[in-house]
């Protein structure tokens, strides 16, 4: 398996990296940071499609995103790709290998990304040491672990109106966390990617899009999104009658 490309010296580094308030216990001392940061591996942007492992590759690290986006999916028992999370600047991915040392999803970049690699065995032997690594890092597999719950209970019964607004206001909350604009952005991923995530056909998101557009809830043009009225789209969320 080949992970990424070959690592190469850059000056990026944990403290002058604008995603480390995401990505890291902030508790660390700086001696602390230092021992951390001389184990992530920063290998050249990854082009779209590109992959950062496969599903059935040897479990050897988690990743953060540095900038850019990810796509996790695996493939049904017909071959059929169905996608699982997306994973933006800040985010750590990867999880899905500790259980039997095998990743369980492939993990594609959906445009430009940039990743940090986080040896989990370096990672785990400095967790030992460390405890607000220690802490930080269940935590972070509890997300995990919680995300994946929101997203069974999403595609359990919800209308396609409350999936895409789930989708939208779940991108605006994790864009905020980033200092970004959580009700202008760019969506990175196609519509058939999230028309795959939500359960959908590619015409229903389209159509639940141009429904949004029209109500006034949102404006849309190909990838780019404004929001609109987020209380509006909170309330979509919400009442699981309306559009039943």
């Amino acid at each position: 398996m080949k992970h990424m490309e070959t690592i190469f010296a850059c000056p990026i580094s944990c403290r002058n990296c604008r995603m480390s308030s995401l990505c890291i216990p902030m508790s660390l001392r700086s001696d602390e940071l230092y021992k951390l940061d001389q184990i992530i591996l920063r290998g050249k942007p990854l082009q779209v499609r590109q992959s950062i492992f496969r599903a059935g590759d040897p479990f050897t690290s988690i990743y953060a995103v540095r900038s850019g986006s990810v796509k996790a999916f695996r493939l049904d028992d017909d071959g059929r790709e169905q996608v699982v999370a997306f994973y933006l600047p800040g985010e750590i991915f990867g999880w899905d290998g500790l259980a039997d040392n095998h990743y369980q999803n492939t993990a594609v970049a959906l445009e430009t990304t940039s990743v940090c690699e986080i040896p989990f065995e370096q990672l785990d032997h400095l967790a030992s040491s460390i405890t607000s690594i220690q802490n930080y890092t269940t935590k972070l597999m509890s997300r995990e672990i919680i995300n994946g719950q929101r997203l069974i209970a999403l595609l359990a019964g919800n209308s396609a109106h409350q999936r895409l607004a789930s989708l939208l206001m779940s991108l605006s909350d994790r864009l905020a966390l980033q200092k970004l604009s959580s009700t202008r952005f760019r969506l990175p991923m196609s519509r058939g990617d999230i028309s795959n995530y939500l359960g959908l056909t590619v015409e229903t998101v389209s159509r639940t899009f141009s429904y949004f557009q029209k109500m006034g809830y949102l404006r849309v043009n190909k990838k780019e999104v404004e929001l609109l009225n987020l209380d509006a789209l909170q309330e979509v969320i919400a009442d699981s009658d309306v559009f039943a």
